[in-house]
């Protein structure tokens, strides 16, 4: 029997036209559609516009309307595919990992480097590959880019030009397709009904440490949100001096929350190996990204913190794996 999948455009440099003023998404669904050879003959399609956007311009808003349009539509489609700009899709993915679990259904993103008219572009391959894995029930949230199929928690856009955008990080790719065929690595568990959620707590942010900063950026920072991930140097650590341990156990003991992850892509954080992170190791108001994202971090918090502010809780939460997210932790810290 034929699967049933839904096409669902949100804009990105694969709907994009010229203008006067650079490239724009412009084209619909149904145009990206037809310029993709092919498509038709493995699935029967739908289309729909949801958004137009440059990525630049996606925000957690728009998060909760792609997961109530699937939501609404879930039991009318064998599978989501969601066309989105290349900037901003490890986050969308990420957020969509969280906000769709236990589904069995695919929900694929792709894009492309280059818009779909031009000549040397990407958007055709990418775009029968990601209904190839759409019809081939690769279950959860993935990106599906340069012929690789990425969870949706694991990917990052790791060049700005070249059509192998996205890797990876820590993480083996699900599957690769080759030859129009789909290799499968890795098929993550599912469940028979999916779980939706769709409030977010848009009051997390990030904050890159740089030499010589002080810690009245972070009591800024911490002012204005629930939570704040701050990704540091190497495996890990704030600066002896400065203050940031008080900062961060100030705002802890009012409420707020703090994540302490790495600048580096890969291999994640290990706050116990040197004496500026050992300090941070066990105190309760600290949480570790280990191997997570920074793109997984940042959506995951937002899930966890609109559901409960009750700080076991979030712990226990914050360590707890969705969909591969997080593998260096098995016991809780603390």
């Amino acid at each position: 029997m034929r699967k049933r999948i839904l096409l669902i455009g949100t804009g990105g440099t694969i709907a994009s036209e010229p203008t006067e003023s650079g490239l724009s998404p412009g084209l619909s669904a149904e145009e990206l559609l037809r310029s993709t050879p092919g498509v038709r003959e493995l699935c029967d399609v739908d289309c729909m516009g949801l958004l137009s956007l440059d990525s630049t311009n996606m925000t957690p808003d728009h998060w909760q309307i792609m997961v109530r349009a699937i939501k609404e539509r879930y039991d009318d489609y064998d599978g989501f595919v969601l066309t989105h700009g290349t900037d901003t899709m490890a986050y969308t993915a990420a957020a969509l990992s969280y906000m769709i679990q236990n589904g069995g259904k695919p929900v694929v993103l792709t894009g492309a480097q280059k818009p779909m008219a031009f000549d040397t572009t990407d958007s055709r391959e990418n775009l029968y590959d990601a209904f190839l894995c759409a019809v081939n029930d690769m279950p959860g949230v993935s990106i599906v880019f340069d012929h690789k199929v990425i969870a949706g928690t694991r990917a990052k856009k790791k060049r700005t030009k070249s059509f192998a955008a996205f890797e990876s990080i820590d993480y083996p790719e699900l599957g690769v397709i080759r030859d129009g065929m789909l290799f499968r690595y890795i098929t993550r568990p599912s469940g028979e009904s999916p779980i939706f959620f769709e409030k977010l707590d848009k009051n997390v942010s990030l904050v890159k440490l740089i030499p010589g900063m002080g810690r009245e950026v972070l009591d800024f920072m911490f002012s204005k949100n629930d939570a704040v991930i701050i990704e540091s140097f190497g495996v890990g650590g704030l600066p002896e001096a400065g203050g940031f341990r008080d900062c961060i156990s100030t705002w802890c003991a009012r409420g707020r929350f703090a994540v302490l992850t790495t600048q580096v892509e890969s291999e994640g954080s290990d706050l116990g190996i040197y004496r500026v992170g050992s300090r941070l190791k066990n105190d309760p108001g600290v949480l570790e990204a280990y191997d997570m994202t920074t793109e997984a971090v940042y959506s995951k918090l937002m899930w966890i913190l609109a559901g409960t502010k009750d700080p076991a809780r979030v712990r226990e939460m914050f360590y707890t794996p969705v969909a591969c997210d997080i593998l260096r932790t098995a016991v809780l810290p603390g």
